[in-house]
């Protein structure tokens, strides 16, 4: 693919959106990656707010993208790669519905590409249970607390961080060779 110089915006929640800003970042195509919140129903929520379950918000990342470069299907097959589909409300010991898995879509293409993607996980029974993620309007996205940006890069010696990130970076290291900015042509 070659660089359209087009821009276009993902959004997903996969639960901590620290774990999956790590993963999407390595990316190639992937121009930038924000933590937020987004999906429920609370103005300008704190993540000590959404951490408390009552805001209806899950952790999500936007991802801005060059579909030039990578294509949103790619996205999709990295994010059910890359997190469990099969878990409501629960990543891991993440457990509440700011931990969902959803996908807020920008556009009708993007949720059909959405709705073809979990039809065919389900009907192949790609994860041997049903996939639970949400697909809803992308309606409004808050950024995270700036500390939260690029938060493994800057504290991979965090406990949380040591546990939970390296196997999924690791998965994607191994599946997806071909879509990361370390191993692309320039």
């Amino acid at each position: 693919m070659a660089d359209t110089g087009k821009r276009e915006t993902a959004v997903f929640g996969g639960g901590c959106f620290w774990c999956t800003e790590a993963v999407f970042a390595e990316l190639k195509g992937v121009i930038a990656v924000m933590p937020g919140y987004a999906g429920g129903r609370t103005k300008n929520p704190t993540y000590e707010e959404v951490c408390g379950g009552m805001t209806g918000h899950a952790e999500v990342i936007r991802i801005e993208f060059d579909p030039g470069e990578i294509a949103y299907r790619d996205l999709l097959t990295v994010f059910f790669a890359t997190h469990d589909p099969t878990t409501l409300n629960r990543q891991g010991n993440d457990v509440g519905t700011q931990y969902r898995s959803t996908i807020l879509y920008a556009n009708d293409e993007q949720r059909r590409e959405a709705e073809a993607f979990v039809k065919e996980l389900n009907e192949t029974k790609t994860f041997g249970k049903a996939v639970v993620t949400t697909i809803e309007p992308l309606k409004e996205f808050y950024d995270a607390e700036d500390y939260h940006r690029n938060y493994y890069a800057k504290n991979p010696y965090q406990p949380y961080c040591q546990y939970m990130i390296p196997p999924k970076l690791g998965k994607l290291h191994k599946q997806f060779k071909d879509l990361l900015k370390s191993h692309s042509k320039t």
